[in-house]
C-alpha cells in the first residue's frame, strides 16, 4: 500500500497524478523515490532496519510540514495515514524484517 503513494508521482501508475518530476525536489522526487523503492525493499525485507528508520522518518516530516498546521487532530488535517505509517515503520526497524525476509535469508546463507 505504500508503494501506491510513490507510483502515481513518478510513473502515473495506478492512477495518472503524475507531476513535473525533479528527482531532486522534495515531493514528487525525492518521497516518492522513499515511497516505491523503500515500500519494495520492505516488502521483500532487504535492509528492512535501515530502510524502515529513513521511512519513519520521511513520514513524520510529512506530517509535521502537511498535516500538523491545519489542525492538531489527526482526524481533521488528514495526517491519520501518516501518523500510523509512521509507527509502524518505526516498529519495523526495532523489530526487523522476519522470518521470511531476505534479511534473515542472506544471514543464513553466510553472505
Amino acid at each position: 500500500m505504500f508503494m501506491q503513494h510513490g507510483g502515481p508521482q513518478l510513473f502515473g501508475f495506478p492512477i495518472a497524478q503524475r507531476a513535473e518530476l525533479e528527482l531532486l525536489s522534495l515531493n514528487p522526487g525525492l518521497i516518492g523515490i522513499l515511497e516505491v523503492f523503500g515500500g519494495f525493499l520492505l516488502l521483500v525485507g532487504l535492509f528492512t532496519r535501515q530502510v524502515a528508520f529513513i521511512l519513519s522518518g520521511s513520514m513524520a516530516f510529512a506530517y509535521f510540514m502537511a498535516h500538523a498546521p491545519r489542525g492538531f487532530w489527526t482526524v481533521g488535517n488528514g495526517g491519520d495515514a501518516s501518523v500510523l505509517y509512521c509507527f509502524v515503520f518505526l516498529y519495523m526497524a526495532a523489530a526487523g524484517g522476519g522470518s521470511w525476509s531476505l534479511d534473515k535469508l542472506w544471514r543464513r546463507s553466510g553472505a
